[in-house]
């Protein structure tokens, strides 16, 4: 899961929900003080939240750009039902469909997001939304996406979760995730004591459901990028962007993706499966200067 930087937010920004036509979902926004030159949606992935983006909404204002990025239905404080079909990443993209018709009724360009999950939760939605017409964003980017499934050893982490879903509550996941943590040899980050708590707070507010099906389409994700490529070729402009090492997917494999759909390629140095957390100053350069 991404770890924010922080937790309080800039002037710039607020926390509010949008109201859609497939319901209400929790976000934050951040508005330029001068003129808005565009507007980007932004899609966190598995386990995550719209507080994955917080480091991103101050400079991404500076520059021009009104932000807003939500929890995705079944995530932290949008919540949802104990349906299967609801997490569906068809069903998501729909999501994504009907916020974009709310911000894009603002009247500005609105680029769109997605990192980790919600990158392909992000390519469902401009693959619905090009069977149907033409497609009502400026710009694509994919953040720490792969073109299908997970690595096989993220893939043989997320399984086991999936087994224990049906027998422990997400607060009896949690303690055994910490303890695993604690007994790793692997460097362990120093978080502040907010963080941590929202860390907490912020699992077991996952809906299971969800948590059990969008799971399972990381483990089994069909590559659609070619898919993708066909209905974006000269009329959607594609940035795949990562950190230099990344867990969920192989880091060549991302560039092989970019390659596939003709894509601007960043690499940012010093950042893993994360970038947009790990190094934000770094990742808001990037996406204004593309966005341009």
């Amino acid at each position: 899961m991404s770890t924010p930087p922080f937790l309080a937010l800039p002037g710039c920004a607020r926390a509010e929900r949008v109201v859609t036509a497939r319901g209400e979902f929790a976000a934050l926004r951040a508005e330029p003080d001068g003129p808005v030159r565009g507007s980007a949606l932004m899609v966190p992935g598995f386990t995550g939240s719209k507080e994955d983006f917080i480091g991103l909404l101050a400079p991404l204002a500076a520059a021009g750009y009104r932000v807003t990025a939500v929890d995705q239905r079944g995530q932290y404080e949008t919540g949802g039902p104990d349906e299967a079909a609801a997490y569906g990443v068809a069903a998501l993209g729909a999501d994504v469909r009907a916020l974009t018709e709310v911000l894009s009724a603002e009247g500005v360009p609105l680029h769109l997001l997605g990192h980790s999950f919600g990158g392909q939760v992000a390519r469902e939605a401009v693959l619905a939304a090009a069977a149907e017409g033409p497609l009502p964003w400026r710009s694509l980017t994919l953040m720490a996406t792969g073109p299908g499934a997970i690595d096989p050893a993220e893939a043989a982490r997320t399984k086991l979760l999936l087994d224990v879903l049906p027998v422990m509550t997400l607060e009896e996941i949690w303690q055994v995730m910490r303890q695993m943590d604690e007994s790793s040899d692997a460097p362990k980050p120093v978080l502040e004591p907010d963080v941590a708590e929202f860390l907490h707070r912020r699992w077991v507010a996952n809906v299971p459901r969800a948590l059990a099906v969008t799971g399972g389409h990381l483990v089994s994700a069909p590559d659609r990028v070619d898919e993708l490529a066909t209905v974006t070729a000269g009329v959607l402009p594609v940035l795949v962007l990562s950190g230099v090492r990344d867990y969920a997917w192989p880091v060549p494999e991302q560039s092989r993706m970019a390659e596939r759909l003709s894509a601007r390629r960043v690499v940012v140095a010093d950042a893993g499966h994360s970038p947009n957390a790990e190094q934000p100053a770094a990742t808001a350069e990037a996406l204004a200067a593309f966005w341009l």
